[in-house]
C-alpha cells in the first residue's frame, strides 16, 4: 500500500493536546527561543523536584522538545543546571563591574543593594529560589553554584580589595547576604521576612562593608 502508516506521522504531544513535540535540531532562527524555553523549563523542574529528581527527559517534556535537543544545547544535566544558575545570576553578574566603580568605602552598600534588589524583584526571585533550593540539597548542584559565583563574582570583588585575605573577605560578605536571603526569602522567618528592604540595606550594608575593608 502507498498510504502513510501511523509511524510516519509526527510524534504525539506529551500533554495529549495533539500538538507534535519537536524532534531533532530546530531551524537556526528558532535556536535562541528554543534554548530559552529549555532553560525556563529546567528552572521549573529544578524548583519543583530538586536537582536529584530532575532528569533531562523531564526537562525536555516540560519544554515540549525532544531530549536530544537538551543534549544538543547543554550536554549533561549538570551543564543545564550551570546554565540555569548563570541566567538566574545574570543581573548580578551584569552589575559586577558597577559594584566596583566608585569609592571602595561604599562597595558594601552597593553590593547589599544589588543582591537584595534581585531577591525583591519577583522576576529574578523565582529562578534564584529554584537554584538555591537545589544547591542546598545536592552536592553536585552546590559545586556548580560555588564554581560559578566564585569565578564570576567573588574573585572580581576580591581582586579590588588589595588585602592579603581578600578572597576570605569577599566570601564572608557573600555569606552575610546569602544567609539573609535564605532566612528572608527561602525559610521566611519573621520579622525578617516582612522587614522593609531599605531598612535591611541600612542595617546590613555596614556589616558587609566591614567584611570587605574593615580591620
Amino acid at each position: 500500500m502507498n498510504g502513510v502508516t501511523a509511524s510516519d506521522g509526527p510524534a504525539a504531544s506529551p500533554d495529549g493536546t495533539g500538538a507534535p513535540r519537536r524532534r531533532g535540531r530546530p531551524p537556526a532562527a528558532e535556536s535562541a527561543g528554543t534554548r530559552a524555553r529549555i532553560l525556563d523549563a529546567a528552572r521549573e523542574e529544578f524548583s519543583a523536584r530538586g536537582y536529584e529528581k530532575t532528569s533531562v527527559r523531564g526537562i525536555a517534556k516540560a519544554a515540549g522538545v525532544d531530549s536530544a535537543l537538551v543534549h544538543h544545547y547543554f550536554g549533561t544535566k549538570e551543564r543545564v543546571f550551570e546554565a540555569a544558575v548563570e541566567v538566574a545570576f545574570g543581573p548580578a553578574l551584569a552589575e559586577r563591574d558597577a559594584l566596583l566603580e566608585g569609592p571602595l568605602d561604599e562597595v558594601g552598600e552597593r553590593m547589599t543593594r544589588v543582591i537584595i534588589g534581585l531577591w525583591e524583584n519577583p522576576v529574578t526571585r523565582t529562578p534564584l529560589l529554584a537554584i538555591v533550593r537545589s544547591a542546598v540539597n545536592n552536592d553536585t548542584a552546590a559545586a556548580v553554584f560555588r564554581r560559578l559565583v566564585a569565578s564570576q563574582l567573588l574573585r572580581r570583588i576580591a581582586g579590588q580589595l588589595d588585602r592579603p585575605d581578600a578572597e576570605l573577605r569577599a566570601e564572608l560578605a557573600a555569606a552575610q547576604l546569602v544567609g539573609i536571603a535564605m532566612i528572608r526569602y527561602v525559610i521566611r522567618v519573621e520579622p525578617l521576612a516582612s522587614a522593609d528592604p531599605e531598612d535591611l540595606v541600612r542595617r546590613v550594608a555596614p556589616v558587609v562593608q566591614g567584611h570587605l575593608t574593615g580591620p
